[in-house]
């Protein structure tokens, strides 16, 4: 496992004890995925192709570490790594449909290229965010360790994506968990046309092994035998220590970026150096000189599998484009409701309370949901949510977690992928600023893209009012109403805090559940001692009214109360609390309305773009002719949240409310 020059021109190729069956099935997986590749090129000058990133000249690292793992591994593959995909015996024809886009590939025309999951043949595609997929690696590879299981996960990240956060975040974590993680670097010298030179400063991209307390080798990337060498050995340790390696597999792309790219960027003399290190032309150049196989056999295997490819391929080109119908973005949640919920009761319990106790009998009915955050566990985090927790279910279950929201977003999309549940404590809600991809790319758009939606809830303490300025107060539940596949839960009493989150806990679906600050202790009412869910989805009439109604949540129910009830009973003001936001209850929104007449939206957030935004659109669009005035909308200023008090008082819609309100029942 030394490192090999870049401009050796010969290779030496170590058997090692492999079989005959194996050395050859080596090479006739790397002149396959080679085959297929030039068959692309020609469809795509034929122009029956839209696009092809191609991996010539580095098939020997797809196929040499793909076959030197087990079934049961998981491998995380890029664009360039099409003897993943062929080594693990994926048929060629429904790949061929799904480069094509037709109903009959992976993701039924919804995706490109290699951007699926085929849990079946555990392989796990990118997206084009290229580092983003090695924090979900690693959730698998924890979902292993959690089970006691030997499977070990194999992630490729390329050159010019070792310089993305999710890379370092990912190698972070890894090592601090111990985690089975098998960082497989691709070097093939341009991350698009940028050289590694401008990528990065140290000698080997396997240095930075070292930073992280890991192993770290760099192998000739065009020697299969080197390569199934390392990878096989190294798997073998990792099943017994658990421990992450990471490796630099130096090598070369001999086509551009992808076709349309060209390679005019590139210096001709590399193309000249090392198409003498072709790792098929030098592997085939072995066997025959060893024995192994004849340029005869390697003939007629050539011509066999070029008819293969042809049988494989000519149906799809003739398969029409997918019908266009309704496309669900989120998993069918069979029976939500169990048990049924039932009265409050008399107990009261505040509404951080009622989110502890959620939390804990949660965990208790379900042994393979797992807390994830930063100072969770013994700390209870910032604030004291999940105290005792780790006590009654360990460490393990409840895990502090090092500064990467981004990485801890990405694995719990992979340890839905190894069948655990997760929820994951944002220490604040700006902060998921740093895992947006993870929940924009990954986590909403899994279920739409290749069906396996995360079980996965994102807690996020939000909102203004006390003092804490604009990188702590913000409320971004907006941004995300924008973003198919999400489900996002705002509750404002302490029964629907528990509810709520204990059903949000057992949807399929990934869910953002936001928890005002200011709420934690400032509100408690009666909630039931025992389990129960509530629907999402479904709005409260949180007080009934003829005259106008204010449509809000979260803190804004709150406001809206106090000021009914400081106009009753002059005016009758009926308060809808949403609570789920989305999908949002149009029907309860709409039966309000028409009840009405005169429409308020609510909302903390920012004026411009916010969910009150949406909401008026809806009600103007469908329900105009129920309508005695215009729909009103009182929110935050358009600024960032401000520190003083007084500066953000004025900032929060609280205190425009009462006059809004006079404006709309004067109409």
């Amino acid at each position: 496992m030394a490192t090999v020059s870049a401009t050796s021109p010969t290779f030496r190729y170590e058997p090692r004890g492999l079989s005959s069956e194996l050395l050859i099935r080596l090479y006739k997986e790397m002149v396959y995925a080679r085959l297929i590749e030039e068959k692309m090129l020609s469809l795509l000058r034929q122009g029956k192709v839209s696009k092809w990133f191609s991996g010539i000249g580095q098939e020997a690292i797809a196929v040499g570490a793909t076959m030197a793992l087990r079934e049961s591994d998981y491998i995380f593959p890029l664009h360039r790594n099409l003897g993943v995909f062929t080594s693990r015996g994926m048929p060629l024809r429904r790949l061929f449909a799904q480069w094509q886009g037709k109903a009959s590939g992976f993701t039924r025309g919804r995706e490109r290229s290699f951007h699926f999951g085929a849990p079946e043949y555990r392989v796990i595609g990118m997206i084009s965010h290229l580092g983003a997929m090695l924090p979900v690696a690693a959730g698998v590879a924890l979902a292993s360790v959690l089970d006691g299981s030997d499977f070990i996960v194999l992630a490729f990240i390329g050159d010019g994506g070792t310089s993305e956060g999710d890379f370092h975040e990912a190698l972070n974590v890894a090592s601090v968990w111990r985690l089975p993680v098998l960082f497989l670097i691709e070097n093939n010298g341009y991350g698009l046309s940028t050289p590694t030179s401008e990528q990065y400063a140290c000698k080997r991209l396997s240095d930075r092994a070292v930073g992280y307390g890991m192993e770290g080798y760099t192998i000739e990337g065009n020697n299969v035998l080197e390569v199934y060498h390392t990878v096989r050995t190294l798997a073998e340790k990792m099943r017994q220590d658990h421990l992450p390696r990471l490796v630099e597999a130096v090598t070369f792309r001999m086509r551009g970026h992808e076709e349309a790219s060209g390679t005019k960027y590139i210096p001709s003399f590399l193309f000249e150096e090392w198409s003498k290190r072709d790792p098929i032309i030098n592997y085939e150049r072995f066997l025959i000189e060893a024995g192994y196989l004849s340029a005869e056999e390697s003939q007629r295997l050539r011509r066999e599998l070029k008819k293969r490819i042809e049988e494989e391929i000519r149906p799809v080109l003739s398969e029409p484009d997918p019908t266009p119908e309704p496309a669900a973005v989120y998993a069918p949640f069979e029976d939500p409701l169990v048990p049924p919920p039932p009265d409050a009761g008399s107990r009261n319990l505040r509404f951080v309370d009622a989110i502890a106790e959620a939390l804990r009998q949660a965990m208790e009915r379900d042994p393979r949901l797992i807390l994830m955050g930063q100072d969770i566990a013994e700390y209870g985090g910032v604030f004291k949510v999940t105290e005792g927790l780790v006590e009654q279910f360990g460490k393990a279950r409840v895990r502090n977690t090092p500064l990467c929201e981004s990485a801890i977003l990405g694995m719990s999309l992979g340890l839905s992928l190894g069948n655990y549940s997760s929820m994951v404590e944002m220490q604040f809600a700006d902060f998921v600023s740093y895992g947006f991809t993870q929940i924009a790319n990954n986590l909403a758009k899994n279920y739409y893209r290749w069906g396996v939606a995360p079980k996965v809830v994102v807690r996020l303490p939000t909102g203004a009012g006390v003092g804490a300025g604009p990188f702590h107060s913000q409320s971004l539940e907006g941004i995300f109403l924008h973003i198919p596949g999400l489900k996002i839960v705002y509750p404002s009493t302490a029964y629907d805090a528990k509810g709520l989150l204990t059903t949000a806990l057992r949807d399929p679906n990934p869910v953002l559940y936001f928890e005002h600050k200011a709420l934690y202790r400032s509100v408690q009412d009666a909630v039931p001692e025992a389990y129960y869910n509530l629907p999402l989805g479904v709005a409260r009439v949180a007080r009934s009214g003829r005259d106008l109604c204010i449509i809000t949540y979260g803190m804004g129910v709150v406001e809206a109360l106090k000021l009914a009830d400081r106009l009753s009973p002059q005016w009758e003001i009926e308060v809808i609390d949403l609570r789920t936001l989305l999908p949002w209850d149009q029907e309860g929104v709409a039966a309000a309305v028409r009840k009405t007449h005169r429409v308020l939206v609510l909302y903390e957030g920012t004026y411009t773009g916010g969910v009150g935004a949406e909401i008026a659109a809806w009600i103007g669009e469908h329900l105009f002719e129920y309508l005695d005035a215009p729909v009103m909308r009182v929110a935050s200023r358009d600024t960032p949240v401000p520190f003083n008090p007084v500066l953000e008082a004025d900032f929060l819609p609280w205190g425009r409310l009462p006059q809004a309100v006079e404006k709309l029942l004067a109409y």
